[in-house]
């Protein structure tokens, strides 16, 4: 016989008398249920007729007041307690609620209806007193039939509270002896049913169960452990024990199937923290060559098996230019119009080497093209840039866990370049002029200091020049603003194009520009100003078909420290260049210099 024949038997007899406990069980909660109401019943029952003596003894106090007293304070206080009473019909309707019986409240009745009848005796003392007949109201109210009346009434409440009391204890008394007979019987069909389990088990232990267990909880042991590699038994006998056996080698696949999993999880975790410490590294970028050495530094980091470029379009070309790659990708990394990348053209992710048939980049090398995924670099719907990714471990795209995190890379990477392209371009709208592309004055003073600083290091002189336009007022009135800032323009590329390495140009102002050239002594700086005013005068400017005639400047020149202190030097150069053009303009002038004062040692 099988073992499940054997314990099918007994389980069925298990269940029956585990039933049968339970129903006693259940019986013997309602027997305690039935006792606990019955002690509840009484006290609310007793708390009521409590209620009913106090409210009797406080009315038949206050009467007596007001029968005594002048006070109509006393009756007034007795007529509003007398109101707030209950009716004998509400009084005896709540008692029912409550669970009094008839006997019981036929009882209670006669008590209340006397409570009732000294009410009117109270009244009539009151009366009687208010009429000015005291005595009559002190013999009612204080008389003995009075008090007789008052002591049958708390005679009635009593035998109504001992009846009770009677009851309850017959009630709670049948309920004890109930739920005790009913959890005898529970506790017998419990042990019956304990004894056939150990029956039952022995016989099992006993047959067929004990060495093929042992041999199982061994295995079972280890794959707690979480050893793995451990062989699981074959039993070849068609029972529990091979079914048992068979659900170990499950267990053991499982298991082998989780650690599989979790090693991958650890990895995942591995690469998000990757990803985190790169966005936080991305977000303390001061340049867009920081952000290219942390790509450079992370990007192998968090897809190990992806060689790859970044690309950053170029705007004033209209290319995509190769900024950063690494572990070697193939092909060249030249160059390339936007058109000829599918991802840019569609503004997602494109992978020629997926699922589906798709078309490979034309920037992408023939041979490599089915490992290749491009992915774009967007913020805010506008294509910054582009990562193109080669898998180097297969000739298609990478996994999806892999590519789930390329693309939480590429949105970081996108916003940050996005930030720093912003950052860039408000720094430079802050330091350089918009109509010239030289420096304003906003930079002016910080370059000043760190040139006077290296001057006063190196004992080098610093030779500060300011050009103004000749009649530029003049010339505006005449053809225009446009022409103006045509003007403006050519002198300024002139201006800056004789900077080169050793000096720095500014536009100071309207018409006015300033030049810083460390290392100048006056004589370098006035060559530097001849040479400025001969290629203004070989400008040869056209606007609207229109000739603007030839452009002369005026130019003041100042050197430190011979012309005065670092803090005067653009006062000085400006003063020189006034003189200029008090002078006649289209010349050059230089600060009257001055006696160089001694450094203190």
């Amino acid at each position: 016989m099988r073992i499940a024949a054997i314990t099918n038997w007994a389980y069925a007899t298990t269940v029956c008398l585990t039933i049968a406990a339970g129903v006693a069980m259940v019986m013997a909660s309602s027997a305690d249920r039935a006792e606990r109401s019955a002690v509840r019943q009484r006290d609310v029952l007793d708390a009521l007729t409590f209620e009913v003596e106090n409210d009797l003894s406080e009315l038949s106090d206050q009467a007596r007041l007001a029968a005594m007293s002048d006070d109509p304070g006393h009756e007034s206080t007795y007529r509003q307690m007398l109101s707030a009473l209950d009716t004998v019909e509400q009084r005896i309707a709540k008692l029912r609620d409550n669970g009094a019986s008839e006997a019981e409240l036929k009882l209670l009745h006669a008590g209340l209806q006397g409570a009732r009848e000294l009410e009117d005796e109270q009244q009539a003392a009151i009366a009687a007193n208010r009429g000015g007949n005291s005595e009559r109201a002190r013999s009612i109210i204080f008389g003995p039939n009075y008090q007789r009346q008052l002591e049958g009434v708390r005679y009635e409440f009593d035998r109504f509270r001992y009846m009770l009391d009677q009851r309850s204890d017959r009630t709670i008394e049948d309920a004890s002896l109930a739920s005790q007979r009913l959890r005898s019987i529970s506790e017998i069909m419990v042990a019956i049913t304990a004894i056939l389990f150990l029956f039952v088990l022995g016989f099992i232990l006993k047959r067929r169960i004990l060495k093929p267990v042992v041999t199982l909880s061994d295995v079972v042991n280890r794959l707690a452990e979480q050893d793995y590699a451990v062989e699981t038994p074959q039993f070849s006998q068609v029972d529990e024990i091979g079914d048992m056996a068979q659900a170990i080698r499950i267990f053991r696949e499982n298991g082998l199937e989780r650690q599989r999993l979790e090693r991958q999880r650890d990895a995942d975790w591995r690469v998000r923290d990757v990803l985190a410490r790169m966005t936080q590294r991305l977000q303390g970028c001061e340049s867009v060559e920081d952000l290219f050495n942390v790509v450079r530094l992370f990007a192998p980091r968090i897809a190990p098996n992806l060689a790859g470029r970044l690309y950053i379009l170029d705007g004033r070309i209209d290319l995509m230019v190769c900024a950063t790659e690494w572990q070697t990708p193939s092909g060249s990394g030249a160059s390339f119009s936007p058109e000829g990348c599918w991802a840019l053209r569609r503004g997602q992710v494109h992978s020629p080497g997926g699922d589906l048939v798709d078309v490979p980049c034309r920037h992408v090398p023939t041979d490599v093209a089915q490992a290749t995924m491009c992915v774009p670099l967007t913020a805010q719907g506008e294509t910054i840039g582009l990562l193109v990714l080669e898998n180097l471990a297969a000739a298609h795209e990478p996994d999806v866990s892999t590519i789930v995190y390329i693309e939480l890379m590429s949105e970081t990477l996108g916003l940050a370049l996005a930030n720093l392209n912003l950052r860039a371009a408000l720094h430079e709208k802050a330091l350089f002029d918009s109509l010239t592309g030289l420096r304003n004055r906003h930079d002016l003073l910080d370059t000043l200091g760190r040139l006077v600083v290296a001057a006063d290091a190196t004992d080098q002189p610093l030779s500060c020049l300011m050009l103004d336009i000749d009649h530029f007022k003049r010339l505006n009135d005449r053809f225009g603003h446009d022409a103006g800032d045509l003007v403006i323009r050519a002198v300024a590329g002139v201006f800056g194009g004789v900077v080169r390495d050793e000096g720095l140009a500014f536009r100071y102002g309207g018409e006015e520009f300033l030049m810083l050239m460390p290392g100048f002594d006056e004589r370098q700086a006035l060559d530097r100003a001849s040479l400025i005013r001969d290629r203004i005068a070989e400008l040869e400017l056209v606007h609207d078909g229109e000739v603007l005639g030839p452009v002369t400047v005026s130019m003041g020149i100042a050197v430190y420290p011979e012309h005065g202190t670092a803090q005067s030097l653009i006062i000085t150069a400006d003063a020189a260049l006034l003189r200029a053009k008090e002078e006649g303009r289209d010349r050059t002038v230089v600060a009257v210099r001055r006696q160089r004062i001694a450094k203190a040692s």
